[in-house]
């Protein structure tokens, strides 16, 4: 890469502010709230620790100072996706960026090295583990830095949920680097992740700030898991056809199956999972960012960092470890703020599979008693019969004043059942069989089936066999999985799937309390029309004139191979669409479109415009 070549984005010295840089650059007229007060503590030259939802515009926040303060700003990333796709979308703007990492080879490695030390950079994106190398540290402590930015900065927190051991070692910029401001941001974080990201990372000084964890755009809808399958081919042939999503799931097995179920079904989907070869997750990766309507099955191992804006919807087919990481992983849908859903089945098994994964696990009691806590939280958003936007807000101590009419129990408030004796049947079930077994068999034993494996075991005979003929065996599976979600019943933690008691049954058991339980929705497929919102397609006045404003920019991308995003994002594409210019100067008024953009496509944009149809 030449980077002389490069239009060089930084305005002239007299332009030189956040305001100008915002608008001449990027193509915005405004700023968010809260990126304008960061923007500013960067270019005094202080430090900051930033909160910001994915697609908040946390980039903006290190990217506008770059272009403000002297120097070349260095940021520091977890992902080899994150740096390619904010590098190739900043050389769209005309910005001088590039980064250092392993798909590079030593001759470009070195033009870059050089670059910076000739102060031809901008931003150079570089892996915590590539930075920390004392040939790179060397290399930073002769070159100009205007700043230090570390992105994804709760990969630093042995309590999270993408801890990086190579992040422990960033508090070495606070010693060798004083004198260079240093900003800190993460999508996730609650206070106790907070805490230690500004400790470990030498930040307790700095200034931080909190925006909203509010995605107002994205639907969360959580349901009781009966065909998965099914449940999961209905929401997206009602809902997101022929749509960008992820879908994910805890084992490598299930990502394999669940994606040849819908290649089956015609979608294109593709696995991820960290037991394919680099190469095919690399290819899977990349279609998924270029190509239209591209479904990723996978584990969590996928998205941190994806840059993709168009993703219209997140689904679940198992319960995440943490509220954190469904934040983190629903937080993936709609980052161009457009309606997105989050979309999850769970049930039981889901519960006992991960207590079974966390008892087995290497950590040490501290380390257990802090992942059952988080466990509990996720498991307490699953069954709340509230708004569950005000639940997860809370979580993350933000609040909602009202409840938010864009989730499923805003959308179809949950019924609820008197389930106190239906309770106690199941827990002195629990307790007259031992404590010894799991949820299917408990049931076999309410409901009085008659088999050799409940004879052999003498609970035929035991008080509660029989009587609890009056539920479905899929209503006492919601009853189950209610009262383990609540904390009257734990799995084994042995990890074999028994259900045993706890100290906070006794009340129920004895009659000294009722309690309300949720009654599951009955299944059936959802259409569009139980949504309060369409998705941005249903806005199109123009169908022919959007398909060629896509075409165009499809073709843009591929001839510069880069995905199609980065040439403009749909929001772009759309007000292109409705404002219609018919001038560069016109053109220029679109939102995010800067000064570069309008030199590289606006002739082209302008010229499909004219070209097309007309509403």
């Amino acid at each position: 890469m030449d980077f002389q070549q490069l239009t060089t984005a930084r305005p002239d010295t007299q332009l030189a502010d956040p305001g100008a840089v915002l608008q001449q650059v990027f193509g915005y007229e405004q700023f968010r709230p809260l990126q304008e007060d960061i923007i500013q503590e960067l270019v005094a030259g202080r430090n900051a620790l930033v909160l910001m939802p994915t697609g908040g515009g946390k980039s903006l926040c290190y990217q506008v100072p770059a272009l403000v303060r002297p120097g070349t700003a260095i940021v520091v990333s977890p992902l080899i996706a994150l740096m390619q796709d904010q590098v190739a979308a900043l050389r769209q703007l005309g910005v001088r960026a590039a980064f250092l990492n392993s798909t590079i080879d030593l001759q470009e490695a070195r033009a870059t090295e050089n670059a910076l030390m000739t102060g031809e950079l901008d931003l150079l994106y570089c892996a915590p583990e590539r930075l920390l190398q004392p040939r790179t540290l060397e290399l930073l402590g002769r070159a100009s830095i205007s700043l230090f930015a570390i992105d994804e900065a709760h990969c630093v927190s042995q309590w999270g949920h993408d801890f990086r051991s190579d992040y422990l070692g960033l508090d070495i910029l606070a010693r060798e680097f004083s004198q260079v401001p240093r900003i800190a941001l993460t999508a996730t974080a609650d206070e106790r992740t907070r805490r230690e990201i500004a400790e470990r990372l030498s930040l307790t000084d700095a200034r931080h700030f909190i925006s909203s964890f509010d995605r107002p755009n994205i639907q969360y809808r959580i349901a009781p898991k009966v065909n998965a399958n099914k449940q999961l081919l209905d929401f997206i042939k009602s809902e997101h056809e022929q749509e960008s999503g992820i879908v994910y799931c805890l084992s490598r097995n299930k990502v394999e199956s669940t994606a040849r179920m819908l290649e089956g079904k015609g979608y294109t989907a593709l696995p991820y999972h960290a037991g394919l070869p680099p190469e095919v997750r690399a290819n899977h990766q990349e279609r998924f960012l270029r190509e239209d309507g591209v479904i990723v099955v996978a584990t969590i191992a996928f998205g941190m960092g994806i840059d993709k804006p168009d993703v219209r919807f997140v689904a679940h087919l198992d319960l995440p470890k943490s509220l954190e990481a469904y934040y983190q992983e629903t937080g993936r849908a709609g980052r161009d703020g457009n309606p997105s859903t989050a979309w999850m089945v769970y049930g039981l098994q889901d519960v006992i599979k991960l207590r079974q994964m966390l008892e087995g696990s290497m950590g040490n009691e501290q380390f257990k008693r802090i992942e059952r806590q988080k466990m509990d939280a996720m498991l307490g958003l699953c069954e709340v019969t509230t708004c569950r936007r005000q639940a997860l807000l809370r979580y993350f101590g933000d609040s909602l004043e009202q409840s938010c009419g864009n989730c499923d129990t805003c959308l179809t408030p949950p019924e609820t059942w008197d389930g106190t004796v239906a309770v106690q049947k199941a827990l002195s079930c629990v307790y007259r069989t031992g404590q010894r077994f799991g949820v299917s068999y408990l049931i076999d034993v309410l409901r009085g089936v008659d088999n050799d494996r409940i004879r052999q075991a003498g609970h035929h005979l035991v008080t509660t066999y029989g009587i609890g003929t009056e539920l479905a065996a899929n209503e006492w599976k919601s009853v189950f999985r209610q009262l383990v979600a609540n904390g009257f019943l734990r799995t084994d933690p042995e990890g074999y799937g028994a259900l045993q008691l706890t100290e906070d049954c006794r009340a129920l058991l004895k009659g000294e309390r009722g309690i309300e339980l949720r009654k599951d929705p009955a299944v059936k497929a959802s259409t569009r029309r139980t949504r309060d919102r369409a998705n941005l397609s249903d806005h199109v006045q123009d169908p022919e004139g959007w398909e060629a404003l896509r075409a165009c920019r499809k073709s843009l991308a591929e001839q510069q191979g880069v995905p199609p995003y980065v040439i403009f994002h749909d929001a772009t594409l759309l007000e292109i669409l409705e404002r219609r210019p018919r001038t560069m100067e016109e053109f220029a008024g679109i939102t995010g479109v800067g000064k570069a953009k309008l030199d590289k496509y606006g002739e082209t944009f302008l010229s499909v415009l004219a070209g097309g149809s007309s509403t």
